[in-house]
This record gives structure tokens, sequence and C-alpha cells, in this order.
């Protein structure tokens, strides 16, 4: 049984590393399609907003099946 709480805890904790590191990639990428072409800025803020949104959703969605994973297994 522990076993099992461990794999939901770990299930919530890559998730969230996962989200983070995409993240990261995506700001740096922005940042440097900006540097490039700082007249499309406006369209690759746009873009990176719903790709952060996107990763975070994940994120959230990939806690709340761990925990559901944590608490049901009980």
């Amino acid at each position: 049984m522990n076993g099992l709480l461990a794999i939901g805890a770990g299930i919530a904790a890559l998730v969230g590393l996962g989200a983070g590191l995409g993240i990261g990639l995506a700001t740096s990428k922005a940042v440097e399609a900006v540097a490039r072409q700082p007249e499309a800025d406006g369209k690759i803020t746009k873009l990176l907003i719903i790709g952060c949104a996107l990763a975070e959703a994940t994120a959230i969605y990939g806690f709340v099946i761990g925990l559901f994973a944590i608490i049901l297994l009980k």
C-alpha cells in the first residue's frame, strides 16, 4: 500500500517538474524570438501566455490526480 502512495506522490512531483521545465523553455525561446524580431512582440507574448497557461493547467491536473491517488489509496 505504501508503494502506491509513493507512486501518487511521484506523479504529482514529476508533473510539476515537467511543467516548470516547459515554462522555462518556452520563456527562453520567446525572449530569443523577441530579440530577433522585436516587431512581433505582441503575437509572441500572446502565444507565450497561452502556452504557459496550458502548462500550468497540466501541472494542476497532475497534482490533483496525484492527490486523489494518495487519498483514495489510503
